[in-house]
């Protein structure tokens, strides 16, 4: 694959950081406007080798799914999520995987770890580890997520509630 120019570069970087910040920070209306309406969301239990309408996963949203998440989310009465856990993730490792420059569409990879403060359980400090791929689409020539699929290094075992956006 031919580099991308270092502008295209920067600007796929600087998108990741601001979905990683405003999950972290609940601002879900923000967030939500990262997104392109073919959005799937998608967080498969073990790898993301199957077809997840073939098997069970954490989560496997479309756009009208992931909406009511946000708004259920948003309500402050998500009892999971209630008082929302602070939180902070770390992205980094960030590859360029396909470019379809034609059609504005790239395809990334990143590591994140995620750290979550469950102030609802006690404070415990949780950690969650794992790599996500991003299919980013240019839409009226701002970048949206049309796909999000996040592979927890924990995947295979017993998991906390994802009451959040992962």
């Amino acid at each position: 694959m031919t580099p991308l120019p270092e502008q295209l570069r920067r600007e796929i970087e600087d998108f990741l950081y601001l979905e990683a910040r405003l999950a972290d920070e609940s601002r879900y209306d923000e967030w939500e406007a990262l997104v392109a309406d073919d959005m799937q969301y998608w967080v498969p239990r073990g790898r993301a080798d199957y077809d997840p309408a073939d098997r069970l996963s954490y989560i496997n949203d479309n756009r009208a799914r992931l909406a009511t998440r946000i708004r259920q989310l948003k309500t402050g009465l998500r009892h999971a999520q209630t008082p929302p856990s602070p939180m902070r993730r770390v992205v980094s490792n960030i590859e360029i995987l396909a470019v379809d420059h034609e059609a504005g569409v790239y395809t990334v990879g990143s590591n994140f770890v995620l750290y979550e403060l469950a102030v609802q359980a006690g404070t415990s400090l949780r950690v969650w580890p794992g790599r996500v791929t991003h299919r980013l689409r240019r839409v009226e020539g701002e970048l949206r997520m049309a796909r999000k699929v996040v592979e927890l290094v924990t995947a295979e075992a017993p998991q906390w509630n994802m009451a959040f956006l992962i």
